[in-house]
């Protein structure tokens, strides 16, 4: 299976389970790896065949900066979902950081892969 990814999508959210997380945007970090058969598109050289990329990224952005989770499991989960059902991906692998959360470490996070039903 073909692979299409978006690596180090930066973000600003509320994210965080403690109350001076909850006044202020952190930073996090999108790497994003999704199943996709490109052979189709490789034929017919048209954006409409694609994954487009542009579009998934901007529908995470657009979700993410919205968001208040106090998680980043349950955002990275939420995420997930969204690009399995609007984008006709038949897998995801998904890589949420937040980077600077724990001194002395570049990024802590999650790494999650979910397929379709």
């Amino acid at each position: 299976m073909d692979h299409v990814f978006i690596e180090g999508l930066e973000i600003e959210a509320l994210i965080g389970i403690y109350d001076w997380e909850r006044r202020i945007r952190q930073p996090l970090v999108f790497d994003i790896e999704m199943a996709f058969d490109n052979r189709i598109p490789a034929a017919t050289d048209a954006i409409a065949d694609t994954l487009n990329y542009k579009a998934v990224s901007n529908r995470v952005v657009e979700y993410v900066s919205q968001s208040a989770f106090e998680l980043v499991e349950t955002l990275a989960e939420r995420v997930a979902q969204i690009i399995l059902a609007e984008f006709g991906v038949q897998r995801v692998r998904l890589k949420l950081s937040k980077p600077g959360a724990v001194r002395g470490a570049r990024a802590v996070g999650v790494m999650i892969e979910r397929s379709a039903s």
